[in-house]
């Protein structure tokens, strides 16, 4: 039986392969860095859900660069960091971060979709 890899199979395949790529190779990494949409003050993600929230509003609101309006360019870069955080954020900090989407939303006037699973759709909907 022949290998679809080709010449090499395992041994090349391990020769090349690295145990992670370096930071500046994350397209996630170059967004942290290099985006000018939201100008946020140092330390924002480390203060109190209020804080973060009102922190998040005062940025988004005096940014000129954004493409949306100022709550969806707040929550997306709440919820951009919390994704990029992943695995290493605590338990803590999480609620801490979950807690702050709720503040910003009490702060714009926006409210939660009740009853609203993760695939958006009523409940039931879903039993149809």
């Amino acid at each position: 039986m022949t290998s679809r890899r080709g010449t090499g199979g395992r041994a090349a395949a391990k020769r090349t392969r690295r145990r992670g790529a370096p930071h500046d190779e994350y397209w996630s990494g170059r967004v942290t860095r290099e985006s000018n949409a939201l100008d946020l003050e140092a330390g924002v993600f480390t203060r109190s859900p209020e804080g973060i929230a009102r922190s998040l509003k005062r940025s988004a609101d005096r940014s000129t660069r954004r493409k949306a309006d100022p709550y969806r360019s707040a929550m997306s870069m709440l919820v951009f960091f919390i994704n990029r955080a992943g695995k290493n954020l605590s338990a803590a900090r999480r609620r801490n971060l979950e807690a702050a989407k709720g503040a910003l939303r009490r702060i714009f006037g926006k409210q939660p979709a009740r009853g609203r699973g993760r695939s958006g759709r009523s409940r039931a909907a879903r039993r149809r």
